[in-house]
Parts: structure tokens; C-alpha cells; sequence
């Protein structure tokens, strides 16, 4: 599994959608558009720090739910 998939996967058991995630990372001040999101999860956009420090406030894990099982 690669970080994107374990991007999508914490995303979905938090239960929200890609539109959910980047309206609220806007919130916090990311200025990530649905496209660039969905990149991201496609593995087709490198994840800056900052925006996986927000992701993991929004899906309130731990960095290490983003890295477990890569390889």
C-alpha cells in the first residue's frame, strides 16, 4: 500500500468525502483545490507537510495511521 491509498483509506473510515476534506482544509488554511485533493490520492500530486499535519488534525489520527503497512 502507498501513502496515497492510506490517505484515501484513513479518509473514508473518518467517513468524509474529498469535498468534505478540502472545504475544511481550507478552513484551516490550505488553499488545496478538489483537483489537487484528488490528486493526491491518486499519488499524482506530492502531499506538502502542512497539508498532511491538516489532514491528520481533520481525521484526528496519528501520523502513524498515514504510514502503517508501507513498505
Amino acid at each position: 500500500m502507498e501513502l496515497n491509498e492510506r490517505i484515501a483509506s484513513v479518509r473514508k473510515a473518518a467517513g468524509l468525502t474529498q469535498e468534505q476534506v478540502v472545504a475544511q482544509m481550507q478552513v484551516n488554511g490550505c488553499t488545496l483545490s478538489r483537483s489537487a485533493y484528488s490528486q493526491i490520492e491518486r499519488g499524482t500530486y506530492s502531499i506538502r507537510i502542512s497539508e498532511l499535519m491538516t489532514l491528520r488534525r481533520i481525521f484526528g489520527v496519528e501520523y502513524a495511521d498515514f504510514f502503517s503497512d508501507l513498505p
